[in-house]
């Protein structure tokens, strides 16, 4: 095989949403109340929704910028590369990194629907919510068939209606839905609570798969204000691992023995030690801790129900078996900081080019075909319209442009010293005031 051969599924990007996203799905009163992407004194975007403020942040969106302007705040539509809320535009910029499908979480609304969790009049936030599904799968995934896999996001706030939300998503065609990993931040129950009994049977008898995402529930850790920031960068994916284990411990993994759970933007070079801690933890431990894993280990239940997503992890390709070849997919991350654009392909292949023929197709797409269940792929497309090849001969013909936009912004440290989280956080907390503060007087 060569690079140009490959068919490549990301199974974690991101939209950053626009603000004509409630335009056709809703009208008087629902569309008058619902989200709405709004300009700041300063000219910044910003949304808001039920009081609540969530600000564009630069790391989510800073694809296409030049690397020294990356976390540079606060950011609005126009200083972003139009793929980043434009579905046409995005086509472009998959077609230009060999991208032939992709799975995209919100980024203003949270991975799981987050804005909506926070608001206080949850009725409203059902019906938003709701117009939100439809707008992602009639607007942006249905607008290009096969090329994006919908993902559907819950009111789970509210048990029966996230039953009725799963049934009514299956009906519509969605095969994934996103979780959050930790739904105790969110006040709700633990996963491990009988709260869930009802929704997690409504999402294995629909044959739907769970997407967790990183930071969704379990915030990566920092050391201090003071810790430079690329420390916390660098644990960020690790930080996914203390979901992973409590997804482990689920009861409804014993009961349920199709289910599937992908693990969004956490890679997979840590995943052999977890499994092997775990399997030692169980037999040092599971005399006196009433485990469930009594006759199969957990390692055992982490290959049979997990998949996980890498973008760059030399160390994780060497050790695939200890992961489990079939466990794994690829992931772009676009429009994120980590995310690799205009080059993924390249930088794909030059990971994997030393494996086989078939380990190859199972990480770039069949694994993610089967876990997402996205036979819409090949149903629309012959192989040889949706390989690197073809789609950067698409993107050549297009003339797509992938010249860095400059587009400046704040800075969160004019100093000569390196970065610190402390630095990028009161960056946020300042303007997240004056926003609300610039709210409170209109």
């Amino acid at each position: 095989m060569q690079k140009d051969d490959m068919v490549v599924i990301s199974t974690d990007d991101h939209i950053c949403e626009p603000p004509t996203l409630f335009d056709n799905q809703l009208s008087g009163e629902l569309l008058a109340s619902a989200p709405k992407l709004k300009v700041d004194s300063d000219g910044k975007n910003f949304w808001e929704y039920q009081g609540y403020i969530r600000p564009s942040v630069g790391l989510n969106a800073v694809v296409g910028r030049p690397f020294e302007e990356y976390g540079m705040e606060p950011t609005s539509l126009d200083q972003l590369r139009d793929g980043c809320y434009d579905v046409h535009a995005r086509i472009d910029d998959m077609d230009v990194n060999g991208i032939a499908a992709s799975m995209c979480f919100g980024n203003s609304i949270g991975f799981d629907g987050q804005t909506f969790h926070k608001a206080p009049d949850k009725k409203l936030s059902l019906r938003h919510m709701q117009a939100y599904n439809d707008w992602h799968y009639d607007e942006w995934c249905m607008a290009y068939p096969g090329r994006f896999i919908p993902i559907g996001i819950l009111p789970t706030w509210d048990q029966q209606a996230t039953v009725d939300e799963v049934n009514r998503l299956a009906r519509k065609g969605f095969n994934v839905v996103s979780m959050n990993e930790n739904p105790t931040v969110q006040g709700l129950p633990s996963i491990h609570n009988d709260y869930w009994d009802p929704i997690f049977k409504a999402i294995t008898d629909n044959d739907m798969t769970i997407a967790c995402h990183i930071g969704s529930g379990n915030p990566a850790p920092h050391a201090s204000m003071e810790s430079p920031i690329e420390a916390w960068i660098s644990t960020m994916p690790m930080s996914v691992a203390q979901g992973v284990s409590d997804w482990l411990q689920l009861e409804e993994l014993h009961k349920y023995p199709n289910m599937r759970i992908i693990v969004a933007e956490g890679s997979i070079g840590w995943v052999p030690y977890l499994m092997e801690r775990a399997d030692f933890s169980n037999w040092r431990h599971k005399a006196w801790t009433r485990s469930r894993f009594q006759d199969v280990k957990p390692s055992e239940l982490m290959k049979r129900h997990f998949c996980h997503c890498f973008l760059w992890d030399p160390y994780g390709l060497k050790n695939l078996d200890e992961v489990g070849v079939e466990n794994v997919t690829y992931e772009v991350d676009y429009p994120h900081s980590d995310a690799l654009w205009p080059d993924a392909a390249e930088l794909l292949w030059e990971q994997v080019k030393d494996l086989s023929d078939e380990y190859i197709d199972m990480i770039t797409h069949k694994n993610a075909i089967k876990w997402l269940k996205h036979d819409s792929l090949f149903e629309n497309f012959k192989r040889e319209e949706i390989n690197v090849g073809a789609l950067h001969a698409q993107a050549a013909a297009k003339g797509v442009d992938t010249a860095p936009k400059s587009s400046g912004g704040s800075v969160p440290s004019t100093e000569t010293r390196p970065v610190t989280s402390g630095d990028v956080m009161e960056m946020f907390k300042a303007h997240a005031e004056k926003r609300a503060k610039e709210q409170e007087m209109a």
